[in-house]
Order: structure tokens, then sequence, then C-alpha cells
């Protein structure tokens, strides 16, 4: 009877080492260079690899040569922005290590799903792991985490203490500094729409009040939005029908993308009647009309860090330096002087 393809088992160590006619220790030693062998016999262990197709998983290689070589990342989602380039900038180091990355997602902060997240990883043979501190569950897993674990944390900030290594960007910084560009154009004062703040302090809001107050400017209330750029369209209408509102600093791109799109639906003029800024530059907000200005904060960098930081824990060293990165300023088409509204 013919044996289905679903369901035929994938080969293993033992079925290259019987077809080769060698010892399964052997073609771990060709395998993972481990310990010379003759050219022959070499030979015979890549040419029975070849024709049954065999591919060493993860952990057979972690068997074999006894390193762990998977980095989990753990993290509150994978599809937004500053998480998505994150991860990325995390698997192209561990890439260049010959590391693999594996994504766990946690959506809630409850103990039992923080404790059932830490036993999903914790089961795997991971080397270490790097989790996201974007959000309230991202808190939960690093103050759950085994201190035992070798781990970093890729978040925002300036400094922290503790136990843990960290790879931070300097939001805080990024807002103030816009803010206080959009002061030196002659606006008053900056209103601010925020994204939510997922358990945790922003930094992009910090930084646009600390620039309010330096200034001597009023602080206006904040209004809040959700990460969608149709929620910042809804704040973006809001706006519209003020008339003391000059410049708005968006917690987002998505979030701006939504207050330009509802001001030029109400026929407000972006610069000319009110300037509008964003956060973070993602690729496209130099294409809108018009573009927007923002702040840049490199997640690749980060990710890139966070990865750097956890192979030297990896390597013995014992007390890993913070990282930290400030965002730059990238000024565009979307903010202009000051100057007397249109009626």
């Amino acid at each position: 009877m013919a044996t289905n393809s679903r369901t035929k088992r994938a080969p293993v160590l033992d079925d290259v080492a019987r077809l080769a006619g060698v010892s399964v220790p052997t073609v771990s030693r060709v395998l993972t260079g481990s310990k010379p062998v003759s050219p022959e016999v070499e030979q015979r262990v890549r040419r029975a690899i070849d024709k049954i197709g065999y591919r060493p998983n993860g952990a057979a290689r972690m068997l074999v040569s006894g390193r762990r070589s998977l980095v989990s990342v753990i993290a509150g989602g994978t599809a937004s922005y500053g998480y998505a380039r994150t991860i990325e900038g995390i698997e192209h180091a561990a890439r260049k290590a010959s590391m693999d990355v594996g994504i766990t997602v946690i959506d809630s902060a409850r103990p039992e799903a923080v404790a059932a997240t830490i036993d999903q990883v914790l089961v795997q043979p991971v080397a270490g792991t790097i989790i996201l501190e974007f959000d309230r569950p991202g808190l939960a897993v690093i103050e759950a985490m085994p201190a035992g674990v070798p781990t970093v944390v890729a978040g925002g900030g300036s400094r922290r203490t503790g136990p843990r290594a960290y790879a931070l960007i300097d939001e805080r910084a990024g807002g103030r500094e816009v803010t206080s560009y959009l002061l030196s154009l002659g606006h008053k004062t900056v209103h601010h729409v925020a994204g939510p703040t997922m358990g945790k302090h922003s930094g992009r809001t910090d930084g646009w009040r600390a620039a309010l107050k330096a200034a001597g400017a009023k602080v206006p209330e904040i209004m809040h939005a959700t990460w969608e750029p149709r929620s910042g369209y809804a704040c973006g209408e809001q706006i519209a029908r003020r008339r003391d509102v000059t410049a708005v600093l968006c917690g987002s791109d998505d979030i701006a993308a939504g207050v330009l799109r509802a001001l030029l639906d109400i026929q407000v003029r972006v610069p000319e009647d009110i300037s509008v800024a964003g956060f973070d530059d993602q690729p496209y907000v130099e294409m809108l009309r018009p573009a927007l200005t923002t702040v840049r904060q490199d997640f690749n960098d980060l990710g890139a860090r966070s990865f750097d930081a956890l192979a030297r824990l990896l390597a013995g060293v014992r007390d890993v330096p913070t990282s930290v990165a400030t965002p730059s300023l990238v000024i565009r088409e979307s903010t202009a002087a000051v100057r007397a509204r249109r009626r």
C-alpha cells in the first residue's frame, strides 16, 4: 500500500546514519563540525542527507552541539509598527549570529496568562528571552520571568534600575523636541492627541508636557485616541471645530494620518491653519499630502541593540549596561509658523 505523503514522518539522524553506513555520532560530527571525519565518510553522509532530504531542526542542533540557539521574543503583538520593526531588528541580528527566533504573543496581564506564557516559552530549549515593554502584558512578564533566565527588556525610556538588561528609546526626549519645535514657530501652545497608555507611562506625552511647562505655555487637556487612523479622524473632526488650536502633536503617525484627513475633509488647511506632527516616522508618511513632520524612532536598531545585549549575557558578561537611543525630529510640510486662521 502506498504511504500517504501527508503522514510520512520527516527523516531523522538515525535514517541518515543507516543509509550512510555510519553511527549517529558520526553524522552529528559531520553536521556540527565538532570533530574531523575522513573526506570519504563526510561524502557518504552528505549524499545520504541529500537523498532522503534530511533537515536538522533547532532542537536537534541543540542536542548534538550542546548549544542552545533559540531566542524567545515575548510581545503584546506583532502587527503594529513598533512591534513589527523591533522584532525584525531582533531577527536580523539573530540570523547573523546563526541563532533562531521564536515569537510568543501575550495579550493579557492576568497572572494565569502570564504564567502560561512563561511556561510555554521555557518548555523550549531557549538560550534567553527578549521582552517588548510596550504594554501592560509585557510589564507583567518582566516581573514574573525567573531571574535565572537570561533576559533583555526592549522599550521606551532613558534609564532603568534593577537586575535586567535594557535597550531603550528615549521617547520623552522626542516628545520634548517636537513640542519645543512647534512652540518655536510661534504657536502659543501645542494640543496633544495621545494614543492608549497600554498600562504604562507614555514618554511621548511626558516630553510634550515637560516642553510646555519649560516654556511657560498652557498645558491643554489631552485628547485620547486608539492607535487606529479612524480614531485619529474622529479627533480631527473635533479639532476642526475649535478656534483655539493651531498646532497638534499626535501620539503616532497613524493617529496623525487620521487627523490630517479629517482636517482636509472639513477644509481646514494644514499647515496654514493648523500644524500637525506625528510620532514614529513610518515609511508612508513622507508620501502624505502634506508630508508629515514627525519624530523618527529606529525600532530596527532597538531590536538589534536588544539582541546584542542578550548575546553579551549569553557570553557571560554579568553587568550589561543599558543602551539608550534618542529619536530625531524630521521636519516636513505639515508644520509651519503660526498665522491668522482663515475664517
